[in-house]
């Protein structure tokens, strides 16, 4: 008996760490992400080189008949990031690619018992393609050096691949085995020294069929809203506020549906401090409520170098 509990205190478990997989950026869960400036606009040719390194931790909430207390997780998230700026049709756009690599720890007391897992590897990496509708047409540098932005509309694709470490024998992995698609619809107005931004998306995903080797997993759309109030200040320096909320998600075993409806909600802050061609960005995120899921503090560092064709 003390196996099979042991056992099913890890499958509980499982839930809260396959958040090791959501990870990506700068230590962010995806449905959690905090990214102002998605729809700025840029020179054609510009390309972006980002290396982050983050920590979340914090508390993971289950569904409460499930007898799991005191869970919870401390996760590590290191990421490259690529994005080129393009024109398309005469507008800006641009395409984003992220690779993780994620490692990070569980514990929490099954029925009395404790338990503890670690997991380290690769993560399922994304590509995001985000074209800007209105407000933001494809400029050339010297073109870009007189351009004030106002009012611009745009859309984006972020795709996950089912790339990262996965076992289909084991409870915890780090990817989801799984096609992610989140599309989008982005909002920015500028004044002065100020920025407000404004972003709906959905994230939509496929089933993953190798559950507990034989098992199905499905999860119904998850939705989210962001918000962010940038201020920019002398030398390029600026800071961002923001918060986003999410609901939806609710997951399914078979067709057993699980009690796992996510609406939570999460504030952020972060400062970018540009040298050059370089920029140094910190960023904080803390829940603000949460149903169900983590319950987490993230802190991040990220180094950026940018350059033109």
């Amino acid at each position: 008996m003390r196996r099979a509990s042991g056992h099913r205190a890890r499958r509980c478990l499982a839930s809260g760490v396959v958040l090791l997989a959501g990870l990506s950026g700068a230590g962010r869960a995806r449905a959690q992400d905090l990214d102002p400036g998605t729809y700025t606009n840029a020179p054609v040719g510009a390309n972006v080189l980002v290396l982050a390194l983050g920590r979340t931790s914090g508390e993971i909430i289950f569904d409460p008949t499930l007898p799991v207390e005191d869970a919870t997780a401390a996760i590590n998230a290191g990421t490259v990031i690529y994005a080129r700026a393009l024109g398309l049709a005469g507008r800006a756009a641009r395409v984003e690619v992220m690779v993780p690599y994620t490692w990070g720890s569980a514990e929490g007391l099954f029925l009395g018992e404790q338990t503890r897992i670690t997991r380290s590897g690769l993560a399922d990496p994304r590509v995001r393609v985000a074209v800007n509708l209105i407000g933001a047409p494809s400029l050339t540098p010297r073109e870009f050096a007189t351009y004030r932005q106002t009012t611009i509309l745009g859309i984006s694709l972020q795709v996950v691949a089912p790339l990262g470490q996965y076992d289909p024998t084991k409870l915890i992995n780090l990817g989801s085995n799984r096609w992610a698609f989140k599309p989008e619809i982005g909002l920015s107005r500028a004044w002065r020294r100020w920025r407000a931004d404004l972003h709906a998306s959905v994230w939509l995903t496929t089933d993953n069929t190798e559950f507990l080797v034989s098992s199905t997993r499905s999860q119904e759309p998850l939705v989210a809203l962001q918000t962010h109030f940038v201020r920019t200040f002398a030398g390029g320096v600026w800071v961002s506020f923001g918060g986003t909320f999410f609901r939806g998600g609710q997951t399914q075993v078979d067709g057993l549906r699980r009690n796992d409806l996510q609406s939570n909600s999460r504030l952020g802050t972060s400062l970018t401090v540009p040298f050059g061609p370089h920029a140094i960005k910190a960023i904080v995120t803390s829940g603000l409520t949460t149903r169900i899921g983590g319950d987490f503090d993230t802190y991040a560092v990220a180094y950026q170098f940018t350059w033109l064709d």
